[in-house]
């Protein structure tokens, strides 16, 4: 079974039960502001997990493109993967556990015929926050799972959220393949890491929420929140477990054979699945319109060509490489994600910057390399290894290979390694930790920011024009930050402007509400849209008095009286084109 059946067939299977499919939403999150990536289907939907309306009802079902960033160390093998599809559905305070574990038992044993006894599957475990998973453990063996197939694991295995200090969260079960392989221990179970069993859907089961305290309380909804990948799960189904041996990569890993005149396996294994993996990342990555540089978002852009780019020495490539092989991902997934043929000019110009920025670095990196003193210490050599990598993208590997003396390898890796460890924990608070907390904490705090945001950008178009639109947003219970399309430092009449159009409105206590319309509805509206956003048939549409008419997911407060005092305290470029604003409310 192809990748493009199974999404067919799982769209088609869930409609059946009365799902809505929504559209696919940009890999840089609008309401989850506590990741930098949209990394689960679940990140769009937050706000109606939090009990929001949801004007496509409270059955939904789409394929998200998803990112993920805390393990690019590990692309490398015959499963991890920066950029995937991934396949959800959620049922919204509807259906819960036992309705949940039947469609998924039916959905895997029906329409993909994998075979009962290959599944396997593990439930919470309980502890003292929250019981043993008692009713998902019946509902398997209800389902047909034997009594032998079923895990009980800790909260480490099965538990998720909430994500930030407080919110939704609750036990998950995870349902994994036999891939046939041998055990790799006596005690080798699903979810131990080995290649025996290979997850393929995690359903998780939101019924308690966390509070600030650290305490456990039931929700008035409970949600069902799935993940199946489409690159594993397609790698199973065909029975190959290289998600690289699928056609979602082939393409790309027969033009990097082609262009280093080597086949895919043996020590070229590596180095062609980080190229093929961040290529397609990247490609995805910029047609949403983040461009490189060395913060945040662009700083996992440009982390994702450099790594790309430091396998060419691997594979003997001495030639630009990147947009030939970007073109090749535009061809494959354009049909599905029409903004990769839409934006494949600023795709191209930077990638081929990117390409010659870095080779210059690199070759800078080599004269400097020169210079090093035979004396230095074995001692420092791993560290100075780690230091030129991170300044002139040397790979360790390289840095072995030019000192032209032997080195104590052991001595060398252990000093690397150290720094190694360091940064990689660094990075990780940087990009999961990057916000504190925000709109998925659903606080009042919290609400009264979003609504802001909206008597902003109202207040945006009427000083600068109609040209501006949002292009993104982080708020936190202490302050909002948004960024808007605008090519131009603004002067400080303009901000005052805005401030006063803001806070008129606050005085002026105007009411908030919204009303559920189909896309054309929306447009008839005059609603002003999300750059970048996708739409499903129904769209909620927040009207502020006269002033705000804009499509949005909440949550909103009742009135304008309740936001305080708006107070620009920085305005500032983000990018070419886009600028950005930071506020408090007094």
């Amino acid at each position: 079974m192809t990748a493009s059946e199974l999404k067919q067939k799982y769209l088609a299977f869930f409609k059946k039960q009365d799902h809505q499919e929504i559209p696919t939403a940009s890999l840089i999150p609008i309401n989850d502001p506590t990741v930098l990536f949209t990394t689960a289907g679940m990140h769009p939907l937050v706000p109606f997990l939090l009990g929001e309306t949801h004007p496509a009802g409270k059955r939904l079902v789409n394929v998200q493109k998803c990112l993920r960033t805390d393990d690019i160390d590990e692309v490398g093998d015959s499963s991890h993967n920066t950029f995937f599809e991934m396949l959800g559905n959620w049922s919204l305070g509807d259906y819960f556990k036992e309705e949940s574990i039947q469609m998924s038992f039916e959905f895997l044993t029906k329409q993909l015929s994998i075979s009962v006894e290959k599944l396997f599957v593990t439930v919470f475990a309980g502890d003292e926050s929250a019981p043993f998973d008692e009713e998902s453990k019946k509902a398997w063996r209800k389902a047909g799972i034997s009594e032998e197939r079923i895990f009980a694991l800790p909260k480490k295995d099965n538990w998720w959220g909430p994500v930030g200090k407080s919110g939704p969260c609750g036990p998950d079960t995870e349902i994994f393949v036999d891939t046939g392989k041998e055990p790799c221990s006596e005690s080798c179970r699903p979810g131990d890491g080995c290649e025996k069993y290979v997850e393929i859907w995690n359903n998780v089961f939101m019924e308690y929420r966390q509070t600030t305290d650290g305490t456990f309380e039931k929700l008035k909804q409970p949600n069902v929140d799935t993940g199946m990948g489409v690159e594993r799960t397609t790698a199973v189904l065909q029975e190959v477990f290289d998600v690289y041996r699928t056609e979602l990569f082939s393409n790309l890993i027969s033009r990097i054979e082609k262009l280093s005149g080597q086949k895919y396996g043996g020590s070229y294994l590596k180095p062609m699945r980080i190229m093929a993996d961040h290529v397609r990342a990247s490609v995805f990555i910029l047609a949403d319109g983040v461009l490189p540089s060395n913060t945040q978002h662009g700083y996992i852009l440009r982390r994702l060509i450099r790594r790309t780019l430091r396998q060419l020495r691997h594979l003997d490539i001495r030639e630009a490489v990147l947009w030939e092989l970007a073109q090749i991902v535009i061809a494959d997934y354009q049909d599905q994600y029409p903004e990769l043929l839409e934006g494949q000019e600023i795709i191209k110009r930077e990638l081929e910057k990117e390409e010659a920025k870095f080779l210059k670095t690199l070759e800078t990196g080599l004269k400097e390399f020169k210079k090093l003193s035979a004396t230095d210490g074995e001692s420092s050599l791993g560290e100075l290894a780690f230091d030129y990598f991170q300044t002139y993208g040397f790979p360790p590997e390289m840095f072995l290979e030019e000192i032209g003396k032997d080195v104590d390898l052991e001595n060398f890796w252990k000093s690397y390694n150290v720094r190694l460890t360091s940064h990689q924990d660094q990075s990780r608070v940087a990009t999961k930790g990057v916000f504190k907390s925000g709109l998925a904490d659903n606080s009042y705090q919290v609400t009264k920011y979003h609504t802001t945001t909206h008597l902003l950008q109202a207040a945006l178009r009427k000083v600068l024009g109609d040209h501006v639109n949002q292009r993104g947003s982080n708020l936190t219970a202490e302050r909002l930050r948004f960024d808007f399309s605008h090519d131009a430092k603004l002067s400080p009449a303009q901000i005052d402007q805005i401030e006063a159009f803001v806070n008129q409105a606050i005085t002026d206590a105007l009411p908030v509400t919204f009303e559920i319309v189909d896309h054309a509805g929306a447009e008839k509206l005059g609603a002003t849209m999300l750059f970048n956003e996708k739409y499903g048939d129904q769209v909620k549409v927040y009207k502020i008095g006269n002033i705000s008419v804009e499509a949005c997911a909440g949550p909103h407060v009742a009135s304008t009286s309740e936001l305080g005092h708006l107070k620009i305290i920085k305005e500032e470029a983000v990018s070419a084109g886009v600028r950005r604003i930071k506020a408090v409310l007094e």
